[in-house]
């Protein structure tokens, strides 16, 4: 293992476990949308501790900026030196000075919503930022955290997930206005109008007026702000314990538990937190959100003893078994509930299908395979649906078990979740065609083979390489789409960080052991396969490197590795290594702090791409990272920007992306988030670990952000002992969801 490659200022090499550094200098950084569960991770309060951005004003003064004279004057008044007539003057001072700096502030660029101040600025900066992907909205159900060292409003980091199709087809004029004349009319900002009228659909307006608390519907705002917003509509008819309250805050807390990851909550949890939202009644809340349709109830047996009974428990069958069976009582949103339930009927039902294709001809086409590959493929010829496990290299297996279906004359497809994911795929056959495809381009019908008469996809075979980044909804889309008879192989690192959306698919399968698991022993090569390698087993060792593939920078604060990021990616890696800055990826625990994605692609830009940023912040030549659709982060670059809006270059494909529509789905990429960069491989990363990230890292980040590396690693690393901590104890946080249970009602254990 090697230092930076020629750095300016040499630091001794030491390995990723013991690097001296000193104290940290820096506040907390965020967990991720990302990450090591793509959420943030908020205080039983609710309050983030996941963007250290402040919204308001730290206590200390910025360096480089005086001190206000009003604190001046404070200070030389308590020492009882300074008379009224001075203390006039400087009251005059501090006056003279604000009024300088709103004539300022009023000579530049004013943008919408600008001039708001108090909670209505509150308000429309929490929605924009998530619209935005600045900032992510507030999750409560991710283990609580260390409260930060400076207290600050944060929001954490949003969880990606499928948007309504009102909002992507736009709401009527008039239903906007409706919505803009509610708004205005309680102080809110009439630019939420769109955003509002999208989620509530028609009649949103009237839907508004009645219950101002379905405000908490639009990504980003609090039970805070929208009680604010009820009081102003409603006036003294505004009761904390008003119905419509409960069962919004209800629904609100459901959606944030499935932007942690959860796909249902058991009840004990959900009241708890309704409690912490003041909802003074839990038990009634859930019953009326219930009634209303709002949510679903489930009541899934379990395996382990100590579970709560249902309360209406009836004594069925001749030994009373089911009344001594443990249950635990689960609340979701339908929308993900059903998901769960079509996902594991589909899965069932290809679990069961008879194997229709002869033995002969799949075991000669295993004959023609070795190792690994032939013993899925022989797997695969006896069974409608395998799992298989294992890290880069495995996917060697996988692209052989597709050939041989070729060979066999069947229609099979590879279906990869991203351009880049595809692009090494095929690069493992001898003759790659139209046969591996992308997810989202399959379920399109822009690639792959289309579908038959019945709605089908037109398939024998579906081959899904990068399963644990399907959330519950899309793995539900793509099994629902297979026809009877057909087979599928999920597979993927285990290892890797879970899906950016609800669910956690390919661990649930794992666990259910519903169908045959093939693991390859196939091991990544070189330095950088033994390093991650030893990650996925919780182990942070020491490897030799002799072509520096890995490098360690410490660094003491989060200034210190800024600088030494940009200094890597735009001189070190190249000069050494030959791998130019776009092929470089920089990978950080979170978007916001002052080593996050945003500090780092602003001074990534300045660098290597300078300019005004006058297509909505961005100029041609700027890395992106494009999200076509929730979950899925597509890297690009900027060609230009016309009426038609901005125009992308991603994976050599022509994109335009509507200028309504850039804030959300765009934003610089030169460095990404670990759930951003999942799946991806670049020649170089650097991974940036400034001291105030301890409390993001995991194991499954570490395993993830190293892992993207294929031929240079740079860690700039400043978390001391944190990082071989996180590696050997911190594992995946744990998801609530009903997809074992419910696989295991339908398909019996695989032997």
């Amino acid at each position: 293992m090697s230092t930076e490659p020629d750095p300016p200022e040499h630091e001794a090499p030491t390995g990723p476990a013991t690097p001296e550094t000193g104290p940290s200098e820096t506040e907390p950084t965020p967990a991720e949308t990302a990450e090591d569960t793509g959420v943030a991770e908020v205080t039983e309060t609710g309050e983030s501790t996941a963007d250290t951005e402040a919204a308001a004003p730290a206590v200390d003064t910025p360096p480089g900026e005086p001190a206000e004279p009003a604190a001046d004057a404070r200070a030389e008044g308590e020492e009882g030196q300074v008379s009224e007539a001075q203390a006039e003057l400087a009251a005059q001072k501090v006056e003279r000075e604000r009024i300088e700096r709103r004539k300022a502030e009023r000579q530049g660029t004013v943008e919408a919503g600008g001039k708001l101040s108090g909670k209505a600025a509150d308000l429309l900066a929490a929605v924009r930022a998530v619209e935005g992907g600045a900032k992510p909205a507030a999750t409560v159900f991710a283990d609580p955290e260390p409260a930060p060292r400076r207290p600050a409003a944060q929001e954490p980091v949003r969880r990606p997930q499928p948007a309504p199709a009102l909002a992507r087809q736009g709401p009527a004029p008039e239903t906007v206005e409706a919505v803009r004349r509610v708004l205005t009319g309680a102080g809110a900002p009439e630019s939420l109008a769109p955003q509002v009228a999208a989620v509530l659909g028609e009649g949103a307006g009237e839907t508004l007026a009645e219950d101002p608390w379905q405000l908490l519907r639009v990504p980003g705002v609090r039970p805070e702000q929208a009680d604010g917003f009820a009081r102003a509509l409603l006036g003294p008819d505004c009761a904390p314990d008003d119905e419509r309250r409960a069962r919004a805050v209800t629904v609100w807390l459901l959606e944030q538990a499935a932007l942690a990851g959860h796909t249902a909550l058991e009840l004990p949890a959900l009241t708890t937190a309704l409690g912490r939202q003041g909802v003074r009644d839990a038990d009634a809340a859930v019953q009326s959100t219930l009634a209303e349709g709002e949510a679903l109830v489930f009541q899934d047996a379990l395996d382990e003893p100590g579970a709560t009974k249902p309360a209406d428990a009836s004594a069925e069958g001749e030994e009373g078994e089911d009344e001594a069976r443990p249950v635990r009582v689960l609340v979701g949103l339908e929308r993900y509930a059903l998901a769960e339930e079509s996902l594991a009927d589909g899965l069932a039902r290809v679990a069961t299908s008879p194997a229709e294709d002869a033995p002969a001809r799949w075991e000669q086409a295993a004959a023609g395979a070795s190792g690994g590959a032939a013993e899925l493929i022989r797997a695969v010829a006896g069974h409608g649906l395998v799992l298989h496990t294992g890290g880069e290299a495995a996917r060697a297996e996988p692209a052989a078990l597709l050939a041989a279906a070729r060979s066999l004359g069947l229609r099979a497809v590879a279906a990869c979740h991203t351009p880049d994911g595809r692009r090494r795929f095929a690069a493992l056959l001898k003759e790659p065609g139209e046969d591996v495809v992308t997810v989202a381009g399959l379920l399109a019908g822009a690639e792959g083979p289309g579908r038959d008469a019945d709605g089908a996809l037109a398939l024998d075979l579906l081959i899904l390489p990068d399963t644990p980044q399907l959330d519950v909804e899309s793995a539900a889309v793509l099994v629902e789409s297979l026809p009877d008879g057909a087979r599928l192989v999920l597979g993927g690192d285990p290892a890797l960080l879970w899906s950016a959306g609800p669910g956690r698919v390919f661990a649930d399968l794992l666990a259910a052991r519903v169908c045959p698991q093939i693991a390859s022993r196939t091991p990544d090569p070189g330095p950088l396969g033994e390093l991650t390698s030893g990650i996925g087993v919780g182990e942070l060792n020491q490897v030799e490197a002799p072509g520096k593939e890995l490098v360690i920078v410490p660094v003491r604060d989060a200034g210190e590795a800024v600088h030494r990021t940009v200094q890597l990616v735009a001189d070190s890696v190249p000069r050494a290594f030959g791998i130019p800055p776009e092929q470089t990826v920089v990978i950080t625990p979170g978007h916001g702090g002052a080593a996050g994605t945003r500090a780092l692609n602003a001074a990534l830009k300045e660098r290597l791409n300078p300019g005004p940023g006058r297509f909505g912040g961005f100029d041609p030549g700027d890395r992106i990272a494009y999200t076509p659709a929730p979950g899925r982060a597509v890297p690009g670059q900027v060609v230009g920007a016309d009426a038609d809006g901005l125009h992308l270059s991603c994976a050599d494909t022509a994109v335009v992306v509507p200028k309504e529509r850039v804030e959300q789905s765009v934003r610089h990429g030169w460095a990404l988030t670990a759930h951003q960069a999942a799946g991806g491989r670049w020649p170089a990363a650097v991974v940036v670990l400034p001291g105030d990230a301890a409390q993001a890292l995991s194991r499954p980040w570490v395993y993830t952000a190293f892992g993207c590396a294929e031929r240079h690693l740079s860690v700039v690393h400043g978390v001391e002992q944190a990082l071989p901590r996180a590696v050997a104890e911190v594992g995946p946080k744990p998801r609530t969801t009903r997809l074992p249970a419910l696989l295991r009602a339908q398909v019996p254990a695989a032997g």
